[in-house]
């Protein structure tokens, strides 16, 4: 416990001093429970308050566009379950959940399906204009003072968020990288100098910040 006070501290210095932050999240906030949610997505709210962030997110439930957090910030590459495609991919048309009461394909008639990794072939339209904005942004924070907060991110889908960001991590000097996981914390050596492992539940540790952010 002390060592992790002593993390969050420093976490806080880091979260002052930084020019931009980045968050990743991942597995860890796809098993929130529906009561958990809205208190999850305030505490980040809270630690991304003022700062020049974006946040990359594997969570397919849509409800992060639901929170506080400015939604041309955040980028769900892996789909939204709020939205809908034809399941035979016969068009890059995407539409709301509700859209068409039907849920049936206006230009096949094959029934709709989650625009999600999960289907049989990924419509990426609906995620690639902001995928696009968070590229944009983050080549402006090469060499410059880039806090990266890695939370709950596991091996599901690695190639989104956990190599990527150990590759910002590794290749831009003035980078900080935190990664916060109840069972995949491990930092590789490459860019043990600019990175600190935490084992702990990332949702946990991000509420128990918010106690230490009045020294911020």
């Amino acid at each position: 416990m002390e060592r992790l006070a002593d993390t969050r501290m420093r976490l806080c210095v880091d979260l002052k001093e930084c020019e931009y932050l980045l968050i990743g999240l991942g597995e860890e906030w796809e098993r929130l429970e529906p009561a958990q949610i809205p208190g999850a997505y305030e505490s980040l709210r809270r630690l991304a308050q003022g700062k020049d962030y974006f946040v990359v997110t594997t969570v397919t439930d849509g409800r992060i566009f639901e929170s506080p957090l400015d939604g041309t910030r955040i980028t769900a590459p892996c789909g939204n379950r709020n939205w809908l495609q034809c399941s035979c991919s016969c068009t890059k048309d995407i539409w709301e959940r509700g859209e068409l009461p039907s849920e049936i394909c206006p230009h096949c008639g094959a029934p709709l399906t989650e625009n999600t990794i999960a289907a049989q072939e990924y419509i990426e339209e609906g995620y690639l204009p902001q995928w696009n904005a968070y590229k944009a942004w983050l080549a402006g924070t090469l060499n410059r003072r880039l806090l990266i907060l890695e939370l709950g991110v596991g091996f599901g889908t690695p190639t989104v968020i956990r190599w990527p960001f150990e590759k910002t991590a590794f290749f831009n000097r003035k980078a900080h990288m935190y990664r916060v996981n109840q069972t995949f914390y491990q930092i590789s050596e490459q860019i043990r100098e600019r990175a600190e492992a935490v084992e702990a539940n990332s949702v946990e540790f991000c509420r128990e910040m918010i106690e230490n952010l009045s020294g911020i």
